[in-house]
């Protein structure tokens, strides 16, 4: 149910004031964190501290992107759908200095090492899928590839729906547990999925309708 019947609407200046404050406050984040680790002030494991923070917050970037679709229906006002393309394009940001970490402090690209690893660690294989696809919405998020790619665009970009899943078991798997810290991201994710599964289901049953309707005339 909508929040106020007359939909919020922001001003150019407004629009770009929060899209600023994004941009100082995520790129912020993630240089601090840079800094602090090169300087070894994250605790007594530094890198650790790195892949595990800049994972959770791409986790955390991948949710909001999702979830300003049902905010943007709830307020209602399509503003926070202006802010979806920038927060998925720092997901990847955020995703790609999690393997960056991973790959040139952790295991100091040893080759023969990274291919140990996938072998005894899959949970890396899924990372990477879901990066691999995040990486290809990031790379058609402009306006201009999407005007190319027509109706094929809104198909890849609803990958983010199993980019999320992906995401959230190779965190779980890392930690080993489903429960714990994992559980939470778990609910909140069917939270966010269990819409748009509905609305994929009646779409498909709408289908399955008009094509007996097309037989049977």
């Amino acid at each position: 149910m909508p929040l106020k019947k007359k939909p919020l609407r922001l001003s150019l200046l407004q629009r770009r004031l929060i899209k600023a404050s994004l941009h100082i406050t995520l790129l912020g984040y993630l240089f601090w964190l840079f800094y602090a680790g090169v300087n070894d002030n994250l605790g007594p494991d530094p890198v650790n501290t790195l892949i595990n923070e800049t994972g959770i917050w791409a986790i955390h970037l991948l949710l909001t992107t999702l979830l300003l679709s049902p905010l943007a229906r709830w307020l209602p006002s399509p503003e926070p759908l202006q802010f979806r393309r920038m927060i998925g394009v720092y997901s990847f940001v955020y995703a790609f200095a999690h393997l960056f970490t991973y790959v040139f402090f952790e295991i100091q690209l040893d080759l023969a090492l990274v291919a140990s690893e996938i072998v005894s660690r899959p949970y890396i294989v899924v990372g990477m899928t879901a990066l691999l696809l995040l990486l290809a919405l990031t790379a058609t998020s402009f306006k201009r590839v999407q005007r190319k790619m027509g109706k094929r665009w809104q198909k890849l970009h609803n990958t983010v729906y199993l980019i999320l899943p992906l995401t959230l078991l190779h965190f779980s798997w890392s930690q080993k547990t489903f429960w714990q810290e994992p559980v939470w991201y778990w609910l909140i994710g069917i939270g966010v999925l269990t819409p748009r599964f509905k609305k994929w289901i009646n779409q498909y049953k709408q289908k399955q309708v008009r094509k007996k309707r097309t037989t049977l005339a």
